[in-house]
């Protein structure tokens, strides 16, 4: 996995990490009637937010990365070779 991906990789698991642990705060807080359900709801939603933003950002950054220097596929690249010599 190139660079660029994995550290988008490792952003999106801390948002979506830090998102499940709000959650389960949110949910407890919730169930003792507690104040902290309230910020926790609104805290919870930014979270939900910059997960969705952070797993997108995994796909976007590897297809950006493959644009950007192909796919090294050696046997996949000498194949595609070979049947094109054949053809003309």
């Amino acid at each position: 996995m190139p660079d660029p991906v994995r550290d988008a990789a490792v952003r999106a698991v801390l948002f979506v990490a830090v998102t499940l642990v709000q959650l389960v705060v949110l949910v407890l807080s919730a169930l003792a009637g507690s104040w902290l359900a309230v910020p926790m709801v609104f805290s919870t939603l930014l979270s939900v937010i910059l997960s969705t933003w952070g797993v997108l950002d995994i796909w976007i950054t590897r297809q950006m990365w493959r644009q950007r220097h192909g796919v090294v596929s050696l046997p996949n690249s000498v194949a595609r070779r070979r049947a094109l010599g054949r053809e003309g």
